[in-house]
């Protein structure tokens, strides 16, 4: 298989596969008992904590564990925006997130009270920030906009947003689950976020845990009650998954001191786009913006993305349309809806993410497989047109 999927989960290394051997057979007593064996655990817990700490760039007691990517989400919007005054429970957010954020914002009910930031009208997805400005009025509450999105690539102007949000009061959560461990990052030098969520699996780490980082002067309402994580987030801890998360943390701080693996990938993501647009005519979705250097979402018009996947899984290349958590849907994707992508070109649009180990060669028999299925696919609905 040809994996062009990474935004979606990636491989876990042979390192953190042996760490998770290792938490779940010889660390597995309980992290808060008080004997030595569980002191063992919480020292993996500990170090681990301190790991990624040091990967996005802030205190390790600002990071809480959580059970996912999408816990973490919920604990950094709902227990924010819990701990507030009722009149402060407000959150910007906007249409181009992740389905994590989007389901909390939809479903908000008398909770908190949700406004759309709106967007630039040049089809990125980008954040008009000074619309945002004139937004953030009356009481100050929670901005959540994403680091990068995870179906684009498109990078929002997270600086920009955190400096107009402070200036009014508000506080800023920012979903970084496609940005941390792909490109460096440090909280400390900016931008200055006040609540961060990411997902160690997204970056050769393992599923089954998510991690939170609220600053200190945030007030957090915990979601599941209980003494674990500073009170932030009950339950006994994953300390076979914490474990290997620290060891993925300390991983991606050794691949992203090379920047020019990051050259070299973008340089790759680069060819596959090239050769799809001469090739076949396809569209790339926020391609005249900054992306990240992973990822490429190419619209082929008049065609579904349901169809091409399947024909490209049959044939052994990996992509997936729109968010993985959103898949199954027959509508175009929401984010490329929200961007004002024509209908036509957003019903056959594909994400297509590479990886760290992604070669050229790998682009290359990708790029043969998908200019033929997209043209044995053209050739099937033209004779089913006439």
């Amino acid at each position: 298989m040809i994996d062009l999927d990474h935004n979606a989960t990636t491989r876990p290394s042979a390192a953190v596969l042996a760490a998770l051997v290792e938490g779940a057979g010889e660390l597995y007593h309980n992290p808060s008992s008080t004997h030595r064996a569980g002191q063992q655990a919480r020292q993996a817990i500990e170090l681990a904590r301190q790991a990624m700490a040091e990967l996005i760039g802030c205190k390790a007691r600002d990071v809480t564990w959580t059970g996912s990517g999408s816990e973490a989400i919920d604990l950094a919007i709902r227990g924010v925006l819990g701990a507030l005054p009722k009149p402060n429970r407000r959150l910007v957010t906007t249409k181009v997130e992740h389905h994590a954020v989007r389901a909390i914002a939809e479903n908000a009910g008398s909770d908190f009270k949700v406004m759309d930031a709106p967007l630039l009208p040049d089809q990125s997805g980008r954040v008009d920030v000074e619309g945002l400005a004139r937004l953030l009025g009356g009481a100050p509450g929670l901005v959540s906009v994403q680091w990068a999105n995870n179906e684009t690539g498109v990078v929002q102007p997270l600086g920009e947003v955190v400096r107009v949000a402070h200036e009014r009061g508000w506080l800023v959560h920012t979903d970084a689950t496609q940005w941390v461990g792909k490109v460096p990052t440090d909280l400390k030098t900016g931008p200055a976020v006040d609540v961060l969520t990411c997902a160690p699996h997204k970056f050769h780490g393992p599923k089954g845990v998510g991690v939170m980082m609220a600053a200190r002067h945030v007030k957090v309402m915990p979601r599941v009650m209980g003494t674990q994580e500073l009170g932030r987030r009950g339950g006994t801890e994953n300390t076979a998954a914490i474990h290997a998360s620290g060891v993925a943390a300390r991983e991606a701080m050794e691949w992203l001191k090379d920047e020019g693996a990051r050259v070299r990938g973008a340089a790759l993501r680069d060819r596959l786009e090239r050769a799809l647009v001469e090739r076949c005519g396809g569209v790339v979705n926020g391609g005249a913006v900054e992306r990240l250097w992973n990822t490429t979402n190419v619209g082929f018009a008049g065609l579904e993305a349901e169809a091409i996947l399947i024909l490209l899984s049959e044939r052994g290349v990996l992509a997936s349309a729109g968010a993985a958590c959103s898949s199954g849907s027959l509508d175009p994707s929401p984010v490329l809806v929200a961007m004002g992508v024509e209908p036509k070109v957003a019903h056959g649009s594909v994400r297509f993410s590479i990886g760290r180990e992604t070669t050229e060669q790998e682009i290359d028999e990708a790029v043969e497989v998908i200019v033929d299925s997209v043209e044995r696919l053209r050739g099937s609905w033209g004779a089913v047109r006439k």
